[in-house]
């Protein structure tokens, strides 16, 4: 004989709806999320702690972290020349991706000229997000060399940048970020100084 389970009535109200966190939709099934992603757009040259930062933002906000040495690498490491932008055009598909979920983003590169900074604002633009442009700084110049030279090797493979490289390297003004200047700060000081300027 069939044995019959009194299962619980379904409670289908608006007002559990939203104590859950979703929107009030038509269509129950559809959930949307209730806040604008933000992709936040680092830049600053090697050995500032820009990439410190980026890991620390993206753990705070659980965001996803792309970092352009590692998508390089990763080519590189499949015998893909890297000659231009091609890690960088990588990361702006990845960034689009994410938006679209309703995630966070942290763009972690250089960004050394005005290109690369116009296409990360066009990948917010395109998915109708928020974005923070943030340029992490290093004034000691004796600070920044050590910091460079001395930094472990996080990314399996990539090649160390001479500090010579660093000092020739084109980098242009970048009058819309928010300067972060990192010398004799602590990564976690430096770190709770971002937090507080993003009122995160």
């Amino acid at each position: 004989m069939p044995v019959q389970l009194q299962l619980p009535e379904c409670d289908n109200s608006l007002d559990t709806h939203r104590q859950a966190g979703f929107t009030n939709t038509p269509n129950p099934v559809t959930l949307v999320p209730m806040y604008t992603p933000c992709l936040y757009i680092l830049g600053g040259l090697p050995g500032t702690g820009k990439s410190t930062l980026a890991q620390g933002l993206a753990q705070h906000l659980r965001a996803v972290w792309l970092r352009i040495d590692t998508l390089e690498q990763s080519l590189r490491n499949q015998g893909l020349p890297v000659v231009a932008d091609e890690g960088y055009q990588l990361a702006y598909a990845l960034a689009r991706d994410n938006l679209r979920l309703g995630l966070p983003v942290v763009a972690d590169a250089v960004n050394p000229i005005a290109i690369t900074r116009y296409a990360w604002r066009q990948v917010a633009q395109d998915c109708q997000c928020l974005y923070q442009e943030l340029e992490i700084r290093c004034s000691d110049t004796a600070l920044h060399r050590q910091r460079l030279e001395q930094r472990p090797d996080t990314v399996p493979g990539l090649a160390r940048t001479p500090w010579q490289a660093v000092q020739t390297r084109a980098y242009a003004p970048w009058p819309t970020a928010y300067a972060l200047d990192t010398a004799h700060h602590t990564p976690a000081e430096s770190l709770e100084q971002l937090l507080a300027h993003l009122q995160l």
